[in-house]
């Protein structure tokens, strides 16, 4: 394998290359740390000259300044850039999913400031995901994915402890989040998972998983860092932290460290302690669980959890055999795992399910032996290490008597130590990681090495005249907004007559080549720079009208038109329209919106057939079905790639759904007043300006809002 550049995606959480608040809250937990590791590890080896891992931009003042920082170097070739987009503020997972298309734009951005396109895409988590597909599809390089944590698996763990389905909609998005889970499985080329179960049972459920696109490479821990006791230290400061807490400090120790959800049962583990005689004879047990000022402060998942953890210690009159400490830093999760050691005590994660359980690596490496969830990573770790015991996590009885089992049995707990240290140095480094890691990657890269080049090629060397003195472009859809009023459009006309030639002036419409020229002449309309037609599949140029073959080559990926008629022939309320409305890349049916399905069972209808494509629903009436590379918002990105343009030197204006796309992101949006209810959900978003005004005295009226008229945007000369 050659020198590779690997661009990382990991969106939420507060990400950083030292001390990382792992716990602060739900979105800075493990996947945060793999994320650091991987980038350094990936830095280190000779085949890899070059990291970028791209996350937010976070400048809050009720977090550390550091999240503000643009660039910051992660070791050997490796860096984390932060990119800032949507609100200055923090903001938890949830609530990002309106501002990631915004992320698209500007990675674009970013890479083409770098000169050089990287050779690989790694996303982590859903959003990620959802960034990483789009950023693969417009750019033709390989994705590569790391779900972490599944949408699918932890609604129906939800709604199995009797949450209602509304209510966790409302806080998780759930809806959003599989629809990306299910589009990156699609895409992706590679999906790497942590374990058999994880890839099998967890990434099965979703009807776009291809097991021959998996691969399992399980996580690596830096032993560096975590080591037995008497190889590196436990400050007093650490023992200071759990003794407070405890009335005979010098017993064993039961260590949890976890973020503090319903799922990591820990509610449980204080019972099955408080139940157990013998337990509380043996040891003390000490629970890390995130950060704290003021359990009232927190939201209010975490909240309830950690109530419950104080009300269950109290049930059993725990006080004195119980640590709960409120802070702690990352440099002293080594610490406390020796400390734990030191004191020949055990590592517990009880948790309901668990992916892979970093943790339980950590504690091994630091000589712990470990009592786990018989699911998912446990099972592998301990099959691995053989170095604990594995329970029902449902079973109070069967945790105690595990826990009771290891502490009680001194050479049982020399040979569990010794092997999960030997375990760990033999599975789960970060040079182990990395090498199989790698040798995925260039298997996937081999398997796509001819289309990648072809995409490539396509994107790169287009052939179409480029458009180099234009700085500043109009792209209008036309149906409703360019035309519809012709007093509006003919005071457009002039604006656009009487602008230099600075200002370029494009259509971004669905109809065919043929029918945008046809109705730009019988509005009297002059000749657009650039079309963009038949729902962003084809673009032309000029008034010679050259095709971008480029473009065409780049969208002709994976799309298989005559299937996916074959596949939708017979849905009820879809109608094929004419056969002058179909092109090569489009297909185009008319809707009867009370008989036709849902968009999302069409997705799967489709999914189920192994096809792919984008589909695209505007004015309750039109359905157009597309390569899932090709839409006018893609085309858009498209255009300013290549010309080198910001993407906010593009005005773009729109008045339906298949508007929405183009309007999304770091464009300048214009939607007029006329527009259909589809739009509604926009108003409100970063630059995207609902204007008052109909058709083309809307566009107008956005040109001036955004004072693109003079040459300026928000006040800035582009």
């Amino acid at each position: 394998m050659s020198q590779c550049y690997i661009l990382m995606l990991s969106v939420h959480g507060l990400i950083r290359g030292r001390d990382l608040e792992l716990g602060r809250d739900a979105d800075t937990g493990g996947q945060t740390l793999y994320v650091v590791e991987l980038a350094r590890a990936l830095g280190r080896h000779p085949h890899v000259d070059r990291v970028d891992l791209l996350t937010r931009l976070v400048d809050d003042p009720q977090i550390s300044p550091d999240y503000a920082r643009g660039e910051e170097a992660l070791g050997h070739n490796a860096r984390l850039v932060r990119l800032p987009f949507g609100p200055r503020r923090y903001l938890r997972k949830e609530t990002l999913w309106n501002h990631l298309d915004q992320m698209v734009d500007r990675t674009v951005s970013y890479m083409r400031q770098q000169g050089r396109l990287p050779d690989v895409i790694h996303s982590h988590y859903a959003d990620a995901g959802y960034v990483g597909v789009q950023l693969s599809q417009l750019l033709g390089i390989p994705l590569i994915h790391t779900g972490h944590s599944l949408g699918r698996c932890k609604r129906q763990r939800m709604l199995a402890h009797g949450r209602k389905a509304q209510a966790l909609e409302r806080q998780f998005n759930f809806n959003r989040r599989i629809a990306a889970e299910e589009a990156v499985l699609a895409h992706a080329g590679l999906v790497v998972t942590s374990t058999p179960q994880e890839s099998t049972e967890q990434y099965g459920l979703y009807e776009s998983y291809q097991p021959g696109r998996a691969t399992v490479i399980p996580p690596g821990t830096d032993t560096s860092r975590f080591a037995p006791p008497g190889k590196a230290p436990v400050t007093s400061e650490v023992a200071r932290m759990v003794d407070r807490f405890l009335d005979a400090p010098r017993k064993p120790l039961i260590l949890a460290i976890c973020r503090p959800e319903v799922r990591k049962n820990l509610a449980r583990l204080i019972a099955a302690y408080g139940e157990s005689p013998r337990l509380r004879e043996l040891a003390n047990l000490a629970i890390v669980a995130g950060q704290r000022e003021n359990i009232r402060t927190l939201d209010e998942d975490q909240a309830k959890v950690l109530t419950g953890l104080l009300l269950e210690v109290d049930r059993h009159d725990l006080w004195g055999h119980v640590a709960l400490p409120k802070q702690h830093q990352s440099d002293d999760i080594p610490q406390l795992y020796r400390l734990a050691a030191a004191r020949r005590g055990v590592f517990a994660n009880p948790a309901l399910t668990e992916p892979f359980g970093l943790t339980l690596i950590e504690a091994a490496a630091s000589g712990l032996p470990i009592v786990a969830t018989a699911d998912g990573g446990p099972r592998d770790i301990v099959g691995n290490c053989e170095n604990g015991i594995l329970v029902d996590p449902l079973d109070t009885a069967a945790i105690a008597a595990a826990l009771e089992a290891v502490l009680s049995d001194p050479r049982a707990w020399q040979r569990y130590s010794r092997r999960g240290i030997a375990g760990v140095a033999r599975h789960y480094t970060w040079d182990a990681h990395v090498e199989k890691y790698l040798k995925a990657v260039g298997r996937m890269l081999r398997r796509s090495r001819k289309q990648m080049r072809r995409d490539l090629a396509a994107f790169r060397c287009h052939g179409a005249t480029p458009l180099p003195f234009l700085q500043r472009m109009l792209v209008s859809d036309i149906d409703n907004t360019l035309i519809g009023d012709k007093a509006g459009l003919a005071q457009l006309h002039a604006v656009l007559h009487g602008s230099s030639r600075e200002l370029g002036f494009g259509v971004a419409t669905g109809r065919t080549l043929e029918s945008t020229l046809r109705i730009l002449k019988q509005w009297r309309v002059p000749m657009p720079d650039v079309l963009i037609t038949s729902v962003g599949s084809e673009i032309n140029y000029g008034r010679d009208l050259g095709p971008d073959a480029g473009w065409r080559n780049h969208i002709r990926h994976l799309w298989r038109r005559d299937a996916v008629e074959q596949a939708l022939s017979g849905t009820p309320g879809l109608t094929l329209q004419p056969a002058e409305n179909q092109r090569e890349f489009k297909l185009s049916y008319n809707v009867d919106p009370e008989a036709m399905p849902p968009l999302h069972e069409l997705h799967a209808m489709l999914r189920s057939h192994k096809l792919h494509a984008r589909l695209i629903y505007s004015h309750q009436a039109h359905l157009d079905i597309l390569p899932v590379r090709a839409s006018k918002g893609h085309a858009v990105r498209y255009l300013a790639y290549k010309w080198g343009l910001p993407l906010r030197a593009f005005l773009v204006a729109g008045d339906s759904g298949n508007d929405e796309e183009m309007l999304l992101g770091d464009t300048l949006g214009v939607v007029v007043a006329n527009h259909s209810p589809e739009l509604e959900s926009l108003r409100g978003l970063e630059q995207i300006y609902f204007s008052a005004a109909p058709y083309a005295a809307g566009i107008l009226d956005g040109m001036r809002h955004y004072g693109f008229i003079a040459g300026a945007v928000n006040g800035e000369v582009p």
